[in-house]
């Protein structure tokens, strides 16, 4: 861009009489390439989006920004009318036919349908919105729209209000951990927008279902889970009842290198300890450790959990992770002169779903497991009311369920020895 050409862009922004909501302000000063919008409805997304795409059109040293809703009809409807409104005072034409604005820059704004991707092929962008990308699929940003941002460098956003943990649900988590700096997560909900009335909001929410309107307003990535636990059977104490003994199990995360794909088990595993008081009245989760960690800061994570606790016994998911952490967790009792015997704990050729059914749903129904209060409960019931969700990580629950095997409890109740396994009657293992 030329300094002429610039003066005359700046010249023609002041134009344009741009107003934002302080959560729109927020979005809009910041620098990043790709961003990421989570929003509850009537937020004020779609009129951010038209501020931005005529703004980035105004900039473009060479001039198409697109602006891509689920269909073409949608994309008519929700921005067609705004972007004329907005930006009436720097259009020099307009296209119903083909849904396209040229700007006096000579710059081009298209509304685009994802339902129709032939359309947007061969084009080079500067600037992109993606309106309600979970009603997309998400190939028409991978083999499309990306290599069309290639040349230009240019910049995207993809805003929407949540459809569960669909593709939407990935891109947000992998914006939100901050590994990749050219991606980042925001999320508002509708009482983020000062201008709609909460008592309007508070009315609907009386008439919706509780889901409905956590997903709608509030903008939660909430699965509809299969209710394999509920609310109400979840219990909490600052302290055990009685006296008992501690256990520890551990699920191992995979050491290798993370990359860059927006997968569940390359980006976003964790290593979960947990710690439960074991007795006769049921388990007491006294803590839970959870987090992305080296070989040597996992072996750490686990001794010290052991000094700290003292378990009767200390049991490891068996597998190639296990054998890599044992070596440096063997160094540290060495070191420290604190030696402890590591069980391998198996799935028994179970899968993870009937695993964790049969080892928790019993007892959390019946009201066997309390929880200790601590700043891991809000992950670790997010995985557990959304398990099995297959876009929902259960570490954490993973690793709860091995407790069975580490400490089978004997009730006051009659049962039967399997020649191969101890059968607990609450957990139904």
């Amino acid at each position: 861009m030329t300094c002429s050409q610039h003066q005359q862009c700046l010249t023609t922004l002041m134009d344009l009489d741009i107003e934002l909501l302080p959560w729109q302000q927020d979005v809009w000063a910041d620098n990043t390439r790709f961003k990421i919008v989570a929003a509850g409805r009537r937020t004020g997304k779609s009129r951010l989006a038209a501020w931005m795409l005529i703004v980035n059109a105004l900039q473009a040293e060479r001039g198409h920004v697109f602006y891509v809703a689920p269909t073409q009809g949608q994309a008519r409807d929700i921005m067609w009318q705004t972007l004329l409104e907005l930006g009436n005072p720097v259009i020099s034409g307009s296209h119903i036919n083909n849904l396209q604005i040229k700007l006096v820059n000579g710059a081009t704004i298209s509304l685009k349908g994802a339902d129709r991707p032939e359309t947007m092929r061969g084009v080079s962008l500067k600037f992109l919105v993606l309106d309600e990308y979970a009603d997309m699929k998400p190939d028409v940003f991978e083999q499309i729209l990306r290599p069309a941002l290639a040349d230009q460098k240019g910049c995207a956003m993809f805003i929407g209000t949540p459809m569960g943990r669909n593709h939407f649900y990935e891109l947000y988590k992998y914006a939100e951990l901050g590994d990749d700096e050219t991606y980042k997560a925001w999320h508002f909900t509708s009482y983020d927008n000062p201008i709609l009335d909460p008592n309007e909001i508070d009315t609907a929410k009386k008439s919706m279902s509780s889901y409905a309107f956590r997903q709608e307003f509030m903008a939660s990535f909430e699965a509809r889970g299969s209710e394999m636990f509920k609310e109400d059977w979840v219990k909490f104490d600052t302290e055990s009842s009685g006296e008992g003994d501690y256990y520890i199990a551990v699920d191992l995360a995979g050491f290798e290198e993370v990359n860059k794909k927006r997968t569940k088990n390359t980006k976003l595993d964790e290593t979960a300890i947990v710690v439960v008081k074991v007795n006769p009245n049921g388990w007491y989760v006294e803590n839970i450790i959870y987090g992305r960690w080296t070989l040597d800061e996992t072996a750490v994570k686990i001794f010290q959990a052991v000094r700290d606790y003292e378990p009767l016994s200390v049991g490891i998911e068996k597998g190639i992770a296990k054998q890599a952490v044992m070596s440096p967790l063997l160094d540290l009792q060495k070191r420290h002169g604190t030696f402890f015997r590591v069980e391998e704990l198996s799935h028994g050729n179970k899968k993870k779903t009937d695993r964790v059914m049969w080892a928790l749903q019993g007892r959390f129904e019946n009201g066997f497991v309390t929880l200790n209060k601590g700043e891991w409960n809000s992950r670790f019931l997010d995985q557990l009311f959304q398990f099995p969700d297959p876009l929902t990580h259960d570490d954490l629950v993973d690793a709860l369920a091995y407790i069975d095997q580490l400490a089978n409890v004997v009730y006051d109740y009659e049962y039967e020895i399997d020649d191969h396994e101890i059968l607990d009657v609450v957990s139904g293992y």
